[in-house]
């Protein structure tokens, strides 16, 4: 049997000579905890391979190596962790520079329990007392860790990743922590972690989003086909849940998505706005609007066709009619000429809304709708189909209700003939229906925040919205690692010479 290349490195690693073989080093105990560690797994290999391989074997082989190499990494990680800074307090800078602020180090080490992907670790490590009162103390080891709530980076966003993922449930994510990494975190513990991580996310989504965007169109630019590469917007709304001090209240939440499609018409990718209900919905368009923007901005190739495929809700029309059309390309002004597409598919629900109040539910107002259908992709479709609606209405008498119902549905597709153009869309390459954007309300809220028995506050909310359009737009690895580059870092220095007391100086 060949070990995999990271067992055969875990052992590597265990049987590598110590820094120091003389007996009575104290790092002697821990090397022969590290080669008792190799011992196991060599014996777990050699077990293995002397019966025949099942697949109840099988299974249990990989689930007694995981326990060995959890243990490992146990007594690997927070050793190196508390090499990150001097075991004497002589050898530690004596003073730290933080977001503006001046520490003075103590003198001995505090003990902290971090949280890691091998579980509940303890380090030691210095703390640094603020020159002016009131400040909290600094631990320099923590910040350069990165640190979050106790939380390493991998465990932070191994759970975050969780939380963003559908199907999950709080106490489901809790579980899989204690099954998978031995973190018995509590609601506590949990909730402040993932509010900073998605908070720190949601401020580098928006650049990584624009450069996924721009690498779709850098493809599609590249692509062979017979159409102009196309970025499709979208918007659609949906009812959430929403937890009170008495019962519930539903209001609409918001999600967006921005699609890109090569010269044969393929969609290459989809980056995802959502935000918890707000009235107007102002940050859902701020934010959309910021990533067009952007995009025009950046972008330095040819321009791709710009079309804006949605329903014909409130806050859909009211933002193409507001921003859309308005809008300028922001580095040489010209405008932008968007095509804006009535989804095919609500046109389709007022066609067979049509054939059921011209004809009742019956095989002849099947075939009439069908019909029909086929003529709203033809050239003049929408005409054609109101104009034989309306031959047939004028046949028939209706009941006050059915004549209601059969003026909407006739309204509806006459006052939006502009946008109903199916047949010149299909031939440039525009897609027909918003079935990408529906498909958002079901992917990002439906399959995660609509659960049964589930109620948000709506911070709650944005914190899961915010790291499941970072899963969902394929982009978590990218702003993760912004996120713990930006990280501010403290500055270890010498003595320090006292500094003037600004408050004092100010009083």
């Amino acid at each position: 049997m060949t070990l995999s290349i990271p067992l055969t490195l875990v052992m590597a690693t265990c049987a590598a000579p110590s820094e120091s073989d003389a007996p009575g080093h104290p790092d002697r105990s821990r090397d022969d905890r590290w080669a008792a560690s190799g011992a196991q797994l060599r014996a777990l290999v050699d077990a293995f391979r002397s019966e025949p391989v099942t697949p109840a074997r099988t299974l249990q082989f990989e689930h007694d190596v995981q326990i060995v190499v959890r243990e490992l990494g146990r007594q690997v990680v927070p050793f190196r962790y508390n090499q990150v800074e001097p075991a004497a307090a002589v050898d530690q800078p004596r003073h730290a520079r933080f977001e503006h602020e001046t520490y003075t180090r103590v003198h001995a080490k505090t003990r902290q329990n971090v949280w890691t992907v091998f579980g509940q670790l303890v380090v030691r490590r210095f703390g640094d007392r603020p020159s002016q009162a009131g400040e909290p103390m600094l631990f320099p080891r923590a910040h350069r860790l990165g640190l979050v709530h106790g939380a390493s980076p991998a465990l932070a966003a191994r759970a975050c990743q969780l939380l963003a993922a559908a199907g999950a449930n709080q106490q489901q994510i809790l579980a899989r922590l204690r099954a998978d990494h031995g973190v018995g975190w509590g609601v506590k513990k949990w909730r402040p972690v993932s509010q900073a991580v998605s908070d720190e996310m949601a401020e580098y989504r928006h650049d990584a989003q624009v450069d996924q965007l721009r690498t779709w169109l850098a493809a599609a630019g590249a692509s062979t086909g017979r159409h102009k590469p196309v970025v499709c917007v979208g918007r659609d709304g949906i009812t959430l849940r929403l937890r009170m001090k008495r019962g519930s209240l539903y209001e609409v939440a918001g999600t967006s998505t921005v699609r890109v499609y090569d010269r044969r018409g393929t969609r290459l990718g989809t980056v995802y706005l959502a935000y918890a209900p707000e009235p107007g919905q102002p940050a859902m368009r701020g934010a959309l609007t910021a990533v067009i923007r952007d995009v025009l901005t950046r972008w330095e190739g040819p321009l791709p066709r710009w079309c804006d495929v949605t329903d014909t809700g409130d806050n859909e029309t009211g933002y193409d009619d507001r921003v859309l059309r308005r809008m300028t390309h922001p580095r040489t002004g010209a405008p932008l000429a968007w095509v804006r597409v009535v989804d095919y598919y609500h046109a389709s629900e007022r066609v067979w809304a049509l054939a059921n109040m011209l004809f009742g539910d019956n095989a002849r107002a099947v075939g009439w709708a069908k019909t029909m259908l086929t003529w709203l992709l033809l050239p003049g479709g929408v005409n054609r189909v109101l104009h034989s609606a309306a031959a047939f209405r004028a046949a028939r008498t209706l009941t006050r209700v059915q004549k209601k119902e059969y003026d909407r549905a006739y309204a509806y597709l006459r006052n939006r003939m502009s946008h109903m153009d199916y047949a010149t869309y299909r031939r440039v390459g525009v897609p027909l229906g918003s079935g990408g954007t529906e498909a958002a309300c079901k992917t990002v809220f439906i399959q995660r925040l609509k659960l049964r028995g589930m109620r948000w506050a709506k911070d709650g909310a944005q914190t899961i919205l915010n790291l499941r359009v970072v899963f969902l737009s394929g982009i978590w690895d990218v702003v993760y690692g912004r996120v713990l580059a930006a990280r501010p870092q403290p500055t270890m220095e010498g003595h320090v010479a006292a500094e003037p007391n600004e408050l004092e100086i100010a009083a």
